[in-house]
């Protein structure tokens, strides 16, 4: 199995310069080479590949204008080339966008493919041009193969360090998807999760209870001087202040997510998929919905759940689990977002909109024919909805 393990490290002043060094430098080469590949494509049709780049890095190190990339490790830097690479590879599958140009602004951040040693005696961790070890909050321990790590340089200043290891441990086998070991969870604004269980978890709403102060802190951040040191320790009051919002709502996730996946009378998750980027453009809850970070969330759970042997099940976003009732599977299309509680005309059924929503997804994920208990719809499913020919009728689901 392999596992990451983040770790916070306390590097000295001259290692912290060298280490934004390597930030800048892997930036440098990303914006290098996508200039040099669109430059090249757009004269002669013809598309560089990352050995071609990778042979010129030598040369430009021996010239007066980038002797600098010589301070820092190769490796991380030729690393960058193989990240732009499969950034193109992912652009021509038509999986994301054409890779952009990175700025100061944006995430600061080199990998290091080879080399990682962690000493835990002493509370170092060494790698290539800092072989006097780097000082870390050592508040784990792993064991296994160190494969590569991924340092960062967050918004604060502060540096992470993402290890990746190869513990030896076979991830265990999925349990049998069975009906009674099953629930269903519906993801909300005011209850962060309900269950088909009728347990339902309020959301913490960390962004809203710091909204104000964020508002105060980047309204004086905006009034100062650009360039100024006034600025600069303003931005970092107000950086401070978004990661301690992160960080909470991390935490408060890790928490949950552990908690379902490590329950003994659960071995199914089922989940609907949802396109939280659609989800946003409605201006009177896209702060909220941006507050849940569901995304995350599920993320969590689906690796937690492979860990812990459970099955994680996604349905169709297009599946109406609000509006279907569970008892006879009347859909009431008159329901609108406003409507927390309803009543089936048909069975006079009377329902709590997010229990009887969870209890419809975790109906439609135990239906799916042939599911793979990893998440992943059959080929029944065109565009995120289950195909009607092959699954049973709303009525047959009471």
């Amino acid at each position: 199995m392999i596992k990451a393990y983040k770790y916070n490290l306390q590097p000295t002043k001259d290692q912290a310069i060298l280490l934004s060094k390597h930030c800048g430098c892997s930036r440098f080469v990303w914006n290098w080479a996508l200039n040099k590949k669109t430059v090249e494509y757009t004269k002669s049709g013809k598309s560089l590949s990352r050995y071609d780049l990778q042979s010129e890095l030598p040369k430009m190190k021996k010239m007066e204008d980038y002797t600098w990339l010589s301070e820092v490790n190769s490796l991380s830097i030729q690393s960058k080339l193989e990240d732009l690479d499969k950034a193109f590879t992912s652009f021509f599958k038509k999986k994301s966008n054409y890779p952009k140009f990175k700025s100061k602004k944006d995430r600061q951040s080199f990998r290091v493919p080879q080399n990682t040693k962690v000493d835990f005696e002493l509370g170092k961790i060494i790698i290539p041009k800092f072989l006097e070890g780097i000082k870390f909050d050592n508040h784990r321990q792993f064991e296994g193969k160190i494969s590569s790590s991924y340092v960062t340089k967050s918004p604060t200043g502060k540096f992470y360090i993402s290890i990746l290891v190869e513990d030896g441990i076979q991830i265990p086998n999925k349990s049998k998807i069975v009906e009674n070991t099953t629930i269903g969870i519906d993801l909300g604004i005011t209850n962060f999760i309900t269950t088909s269980n009728k347990e339902k978890i309020d959301n913490p709403r960390i962004l809203k209870n710091n909204i104000r102060k964020l508002r105060r802190i980047s309204k004086q951040n905006s009034r100062k001087k650009k360039g100024s040191k006034n600025k600069e320790k303003s931005r970092l009051k107000l950086a401070k202040i978004h990661e301690k919002v992160a960080n909470i709502r991390k935490d408060f996730q890790h928490k949950l997510s552990y908690k379902l996946t490590h329950d003994n009378q659960v071995d199914t998750i089922v989940m609907e998929t949802l396109s939280i980027k659609n989800m946003s453009k409605n201006h009177k809850l896209a702060r909220h919905i941006q507050d849940c970070s569901w995304y995350q969330f599920q993320t969590f759970l689906k690796y937690k759940c492979d860990w812990a042997g459970k099955n994680f099940i996604q349905i169709g976003m297009f599946e109406p689990s609000s509006k279907l009732c569970n008892k006879c599977g009347h859909i009431n299309k008159e329901l609108t977002l406003q409507d927390r509680n309803w009543t089936c005309p048909i069975c006079n059924e009377k329902h709590d909109r997010d229990i009887n929503a969870s209890i419809n997804i975790k109906k439609l994920g135990l239906v799916q024919p042939e599911v793979k208990a990893c998440g992943l719809l059959d080929k029944s499913t065109r565009n995120g909805r289950i195909s009607r020919k092959k699954q049973e009728t709303p009525n047959s689901l009471g």
